[in-house]
């Protein structure tokens, strides 16, 4: 199979289609992104990255970063981690305060902002924010094998500005007693781990751990058991895109992980790490045109976990 040709094919085919989806305006340097922009890499486990479009352009991951802090939580916390967060798929709002009442503080996953700021306030354990903010940092830089990898300040700065529904969240949980630091310390790196910076290639090298059984091919380094590996993708596959999870898992049928600056980070096991970008999103908060790229993504290779 000729990758470079079909990635190719995706960008060309889906150019007349660019700007579509709406841009993530309610963090205002999101809303500043030119939304006619488009790109796609592809790392396969032997090491070769085939790109498209604007491949090389970085954009803010925001959720996509939830993956990466699981995994240092896991690191960290092993399955201890699961008592304080569930494994099932919200079916609500990535934001909403909603069954967090019902279920006593407890976030569904941890892929929703609920979610995501209980495992934050996992790895914040022991560490100053500016500390905690710093090993995420070098863990991305080093699973990227790119130290070029870097946050935004000024994205992280709107997002603390702004980000009224996440202290909603974070104070919420900690009158349920599921939250252990001070709700600006937590949130601080929370906004800081969002706000990272990064290519479709720097995005598909990052994910390669998760596509080759828990190593990175390009460094050979493991980063987690093949074990935790197989239980990460089954969570994207579940969770990984809020509550437009099971149109992805039906379109796409890749373990996948969303953000609302328009990237997607898709994963085909045992065969690659894909990175998508493309700023428009679409009513549930996934890339429109991303989405549509690795629908056509799978197709066209097969890659589909359910055949082809």
């Amino acid at each position: 199979m000729d990758l470079q040709a079909v990635v190719d094919d995706i960008v060309r085919d889906l150019q007349p289609r660019l700007g579509e989806g709406k841009v993530a305006d309610y963090i205002p340097e999101l809303a500043r992104v030119d939304p006619k922009q488009f790109g796609l890499a592809i790392t396969t486990v032997d090491g070769t990255t085939y790109t498209a479009g604007d491949a090389d352009t970085s954009f803010s991951i925001q959720s996509i970063s939830k993956v990466f802090m699981l995994t240092l939580a896991l690191g960290k916390a092993g399955e201890s981690v699961w008592k304080r967060v569930g494994r099932e798929p919200s079916g609500s709002s990535f934001n909403s305060i909603v069954q967090l009442e019902h279920e006593h503080g407890i976030p569904r996953n941890p892929f929703i902002n609920a979610g995501a700021i209980v495992i934050t306030d996992m790895v914040l354990a022991g560490h100053k924010p500016r500390e905690a903010i710093g090993e995420f940092l070098r863990f991305m830089r080093f699973i990227a094998d790119d130290d070029s990898v870097t946050i935004d300040e000024k994205v992280a700065r709107s997002e603390q500005e702004t980000g009224f529904r996440n202290f909603a969240l974070a104070n919420f949980m900690r009158g349920f007693g599921n939250l252990q630091h001070p709700v600006e310390h937590t949130l601080g790196v929370y906004f800081h781990q969002c706000a990272l910076a990064m290519s479709c290639v720097q995005l598909s090298h990052a994910g390669l751990y998760l596509a080759n059984r828990g190593t990175n091919p390009l460094t050979g380094f493991s980063v987690v058991s093949p074990k935790r590996a197989r239980r990460i993708n089954a969570l994207m596959l579940t969770c990984g895109h809020y509550d437009g999870s099971g149109d992805f898992a039906y379109h796409v049928g890749l373990p996948g992980k969303s953000g609302v600056g328009g990237g997607i980070l898709a994963i085909a096991p045992g065969k690659a790490s894909i990175a998508v970008w493309s700023p428009g999103l679409n009513k549930v908060g996934n890339s429109a045109l991303g989405s549509v790229a690795l629908e056509m993504l799978a197709t066209r290779t097969g890659w589909s976990v359910f055949g082809t």
